[in-house]
């Protein structure tokens, strides 16, 4: 196993990077792009940091390390993304703690487990499409969502006029977005058909009741076809569907709630897909009448999302479409 001589560690956000670097325990924080890229370069120089001989260690965020990880590509530096969860259990980092010292920790996690980790492959550009495909259209359908409810609140409200400009406009702006949608559609179909491997794991994940076509696309996208995250639970939680313990030594204690910060449009999705499954899911209907007896309807639909994770997670793994037991048993 390679041994590297410097391990950088870098808390990622939208727009900065904290990074550390163990070895010579130095911090700086730069602007998520080419501008900050340059000033990393001469802070490197600086402190005779060689970057062919070094690791970076980030933690998994969906996106905003993709320009990280292109710069590291094109520089040819080595690096591994880790879940966030596997990074907290190991060093105890909480959100709470500042950016500079997450940074820190990620570093000193990776000095650590060095002898474990390594290096990531290459960026698959066709899930960068995918997600680049999947914002836009997620665009498109909330504007088009915006146009129907307009009309129909002024059909209700004036539902004497018959040539209306504004209902006029908006019905031919409702059939515009929908075409732009199933061009969309087709667009996104055409990436997952160009990669097996994404195209075997999209058929894999349709074969669950309640996974549509949009979540599908979505899991395989922010999975990065399941090579990002390799653990349902890890993914859960990036998701924001797996309850954390609130404690603090023997005295505080609160009850177990999700974490605030998570993919909000993922966990968005996930949720229609756990109604409809609540619906024709005959084995996941019958656990949701079952918890909702004492439980609320919000607890419940987040163990459902998280069935569903777990079912994702084990047809890829098994490379086995999904088999209804439930409906066999009975």
């Amino acid at each position: 196993m390679k041994k590297w001589n410097y391990t950088i560690g870098i808390d990622v956000s939208k727009n900065t990077l904290d990074i550390h670097c163990a070895e010579i325990n130095q911090h700086i924080q730069i602007k998520n792009g080419t501008e900050g890229f340059r000033v990393f370069l001469k802070w490197c120089n600086t402190h005779k940091i060689i970057l062919n001989q070094s690791f970076m260690i980030m933690e998994y965020t969906g996106g905003y390390e993709y320009k990280l990880i292109q710069f590291c590509e094109s520089k040819q530096i080595q690096y591994s993304r880790i879940p966030g969860l596997e990074i907290k259990r190991s060093m105890g980092i909480t959100r709470g703690k500042t950016d500079q010292v997450d940074a820190g920790r990620i570093a000193q996690y990776g000095e650590e487990k060095h002898k474990q980790l390594t290096p990531d492959r290459p960026l698959n550009k066709g899930i960068i499409k995918l997600k680049e495909l999947l914002g836009f259209r997620k665009r498109i359908v909330r504007e088009l969502g915006g146009y129907k409810a307009s009309l129909k609140e002024r059909k209700a409200m004036y539902p004497e006029l018959k040539k209306d400009l504004i209902c006029k406009t908006l019905e031919s702006k409702i059939k515009e977005n929908e075409k732009v949608v199933a061009k969309f559609d087709k667009e996104l179909m055409d990436e997952i058909h160009k990669d097996e491997a994404m195209k075997t794991n999209y058929e894999l994940i349709r074969s669950i009741k309640g996974i549509g076509m949009v979540n599908a696309l979505m899991t395989i996208a922010y999975t990065e076809n399941f090579v990002g995250f390799t653990n349902p639970r890890s993914y859960a939680v990036y998701v924001g569907v797996v309850p954390f313990d609130y404690s603090s030594g023997t005295s505080i204690k609160g009850r177990k709630r999700v974490s605030s910060i998570a993919n909000k449009e993922l966990k968005q999705e996930l949720s229609q897909a756990a109604r409809s499954a609540i619906q024709w899911d005959p084995e996941l209907k019958s656990y949701a009448t079952r918890k909702m007896a004492n439980k609320s309807y919000g607890v419940v639909l987040n163990k459902i999302k998280f069935k569903l994770i777990l079912r994702i997670f084990a047809v890829v793994k098994r490379q086995e479409m999904y088999v209804d037991n439930y409906k066999n048993a009975a």
